[in-house]
């Protein structure tokens, strides 16, 4: 009889899976829903697979964790980006750091990770279950009681790693679990404004992003969409602002600094430019380092004609500029999911968890990993590594207990 259940094929699952070691392996069943596992491992990062981030300090590790902040100082500690890196370069995936600390496989291809995961949850004999999804958990004795559409299992440990999945979460609630509503966390901004139509694809390597209602800011690139605005600054902020955002049903406003320097500094450099550069075509010469087509789109806002020269600027003109520059305060309404890799903040309340094992306190044996838990983080490979620390934290704590 197996005596071990994972419930759920994702990064969690499987790490624990990987780190069990062939005895207990053998003994272990995962059961995922879908016919293929690892389904956000595959699209991770553009397909790129994030796989953590260059952050070797666990204090400062879980400043990137708007949830889970005091709970994952412990679970750093016991495994960190730099196990994870020597984890999976042991296993001949080799690992680069990028400029901005995001880690990647060298192949640049989440497949990397993907077969390297498979590979060690077969090597240590672990059955895995495609398209059989937990229908139910009961406690049963000591243990628990799975039902899945094929049949009713009992195990002896459940390991619960479904990611954000509300279904299963009423499953957990009867088991007398708190569980923390889930709201999205990692979403961009839907923004219609006349000063960014029809300019999607222009970035900003360095802005300035503020909610000024819930007083958050971040810092970061900023990426003009479609749908209104993206990039890491924004996906910060919808992760800090999680809560706060959904109360207000996704209608807020958002104060941006397009160039990083005051507003006072923009009408000195605009001033020296009327003084000058006199002669000169405002539409024609940008003196910010951004996209020329935003500048012309700013101009047009506040009225200056592609015919003026930097002289005709009038203390009006100086003013709105710098403002929209440095201070440009755009509605936003609405959000959109960022690509495949949905987040949310809820789950699992954290007061339930032992983190030194990753167990219920009132529910033995049953151990929780990965987004079902109340924990997110922002976007950097931040959430895998939860993952994986917490995935190994509970392969090590079982091995202990049946050796």
């Amino acid at each position: 009889m197996k005596k071990i259940a994972i419930i759920g094929g994702g990064a969690a699952g499987y790490f624990v899976a990987a780190n069990i070691g062939k005895e207990l392996g053998s003994s272990t069943v995962i059961f995922e829903q879908a016919n293929l596992p690892l389904q956000k491992v595959r699209v991770s990062g553009g397909g790129r697979c994030n796989v953590s981030n260059a952050c070797f300090d666990p204090n400062e590790l879980v400043e990137f964790y708007p949830r889970g902040k005091k709970e994952l100082r412990s679970v750093f500690n016991a495994f960190q980006p730099g196990d994870t890196m020597g984890w999976f370069e042991d296993r001949g995936v080799a690992l680069k750091i990028e400029e901005d600390n995001r880690i990647f496989p060298q192949s640049n291809s989440s497949m990397t990770i993907v077969e390297c995961l498979m590979k060690e949850v077969e090597k240590n004999g672990v059955e895995v279950n495609f398209s059989e999804g937990v229908l139910s958990i009961k406690k049963s004795g000591e243990g628990f009681e799975i039902e899945t559409k094929k049949q009713t299992y009992f195990f002896e440990k459940v390991i619960v790693t479904t990611g954000s999945t509300p279904k299963f979460w009423k499953n957990l609630k009867a088991l007398g679990l708190d569980i923390v509503e889930p709201v999205p966390s990692l979403f961009t901004f839907n923004c219609k404004d006349p000063r960014i139509e029809g300019l999607m694809g222009i970035s900003f390597d360095q802005a300035e992003v503020a909610i000024p209602k819930a007083k958050l800011e971040a810092e970061g690139a900023l990426l003009i969409t479609h749908w209104g605005f993206s990039g890491p600054a924004v996906l910060r902020l919808s992760a800090w602002g999680a809560l706060v955002l959904h109360k207000e049903g996704y209608g807020f406003s958002i104060k941006i600094n397009f160039v990083q320097q005051s507003k006072e500094e923009v009408l000195d450099l605009l001033f020296s430019k009327k003084m000058n550069d006199a002669k000169k075509h405002i539409h024609k010469y940008n003196p910010f380092d951004f996209p020329k087509r935003f500048w012309i789109s700013l101009l047009n806002y506040v009225g200056i004609k592609e015919s003026m020269v930097y002289a005709d600027l009038s203390k009006k003109h100086l003013e709105q500029l710098a403002g929209e520059l440095t201070e440009g305060v755009y509605a936003i309404k609405g959000k959109s999911t960022f690509k495949d890799e949905f987040v949310t903040a809820g789950g699992v309340d954290l007061k339930s968890i032992n983190f030194q094992t990753m167990q219920a306190k009132a529910l033995p044996n049953l151990y929780f990993a990965g987004e079902v838990l109340n924990i997110d983080a922002i976007t950097g490979g931040f959430n895998f590594q939860a993952c994986w620390s917490e995935g190994y934290l509970i392969a090590q704590n079982l091995r202990q207990k049946f050796e």
